[in-house]
């Protein structure tokens, strides 16, 4: 397989010289792990894209995740021997306006070996904007959210900043026009493979198809409509299942609600008939179970899938399924 290994001439001189002390520190996922004889590396900004790009590059490519397992991505901080992963690798696969850090690596040294996730889907306005305005068009390919995403990077790295929702795993649907997507990036890279990438791009596509069909039929007929979430990661599924997310943070988890809002929305978890609030795997709980208490309902975890525990044996499949068996109590869906 021929293979054109970039190399770290454009890397800062203060990045370069921390390069060999960082490699000796446990980094975030495996990147200190040397890539096997012969695969193309893929580098993916946290667990959702990584188990896609496992299971759409199978053998033939070598996966360095720049999330922790057990991480929270929203705040991720990139050490100078993982921005040289990004730079060196043949694939960045990542979701622009996530997680900022990535953003930066891949505008200075990876533009052109890089996979933007939300460029090839249609995505929703963040919270605070207008409901149901949608940007960009499914399929138009890489760029087809060009403008948007240069609009909304400033200065500053505000989670969410690009100017929509950046949670397009929770969708089925969408990931399945990802690994779509990400199996013909794949092809190009290493065209001695690309049939074995398209026929395995192919088999996710399914899988998350028949999930996307499950979740709709399992959701179909509920007596309530409104999800209580930690955070607002869930736009996505409700939109795609036709439920309505109130939550209690924003885009990014760790901006937590004021003693008036949190009043506000104990009143609006009464007024809706809402049985559950939803808690996350990897934010802390305490405010959930506190507008829980205060509201007189239960606490259930919801999982938005943005990393999954070392040595876990779950997968995005496995979680989405316990996510629907979760929902479907709560929501008294028959």
């Amino acid at each position: 397989m021929l293979r054109s290994r970039k190399t770290l001439r454009n890397l800062p001189a203060a990045a370069l010289a921390l390069t060999g002390l960082a490699a000796g520190l446990t980094a975030c996922g495996d990147a200190g792990t040397d890539a096997p004889p012969g695969t193309t590396e893929v580098v993916a900004s946290f667990y959702p894209m990584a188990w896609l790009a496992e299971q759409v590059g199978g053998d033939d490519v070598h996966v360095r995740t720049l999330t922790a397992p057990g991480a929270e991505p929203h705040d991720l901080e990139l050490t100078a021997k993982q921005v040289a992963n990004v730079q060196e690798a043949e694939l960045a696969l990542y979701v622009k306006g996530l997680q900022p850090a990535v953003d930066d690596a891949v505008d200075q040294h990876a533009k052109e070996s890089a996979l933007d996730a939300a460029s090839v889907v249609k995505t929703l306005p963040t919270p605070a904007e207008e409901e149901g305005h949608e940007h960009g068009h499914e399929g138009e390919g890489e760029h087809a959210h060009e403008h948007a995403h240069e609009e909304g990077h400033e200065e500053g790295h505000d989670h969410g900043d690009a100017g929509y929702d950046p949670h397009i795993w929770l969708d089925p649907a969408r990931m399945a026009t990802i690994a779509t997507a990400l199996g013909d990036r794949l092809a190009k890279a290493d065209a001695e493979n690309a049939a074995e990438y398209e026929n395995r791009a192919k088999t996710v596509a399914k899988q998350l198809t028949d999930l996307d069909a499950k979740f709709k039929d399992g959701l179909a007929t509920c007596e309530r409509k409104e999800i209580v979430t930690a955070h607002a990661a869930f736009g996505y599924l409700t939109h795609r299942y036709g439920l309505t997310q109130i939550s209690i943070a924003g885009v990014d988890p760790s901006n937590e609600p004021s003693p008036a809002r949190l009043a506000e929305l104990t009143e609006h978890v009464k007024e809706v008939g809402a049985t559950t609030v939803f808690t996350e795997t990897l934010v802390s709980p305490k405010v959930a179970e506190t507008l829980a208490r205060e509201a007189g309902v239960k606490t259930a975890v919801l999982d938005p899938v943005e990393g999954v525990e070392e040595g876990s044996s779950d997968t995005y499949l496995t979680i989405m399924n316990k996510n629907l068996e979760t929902l479907r109590p709560a929501l008294g869906c028959s």
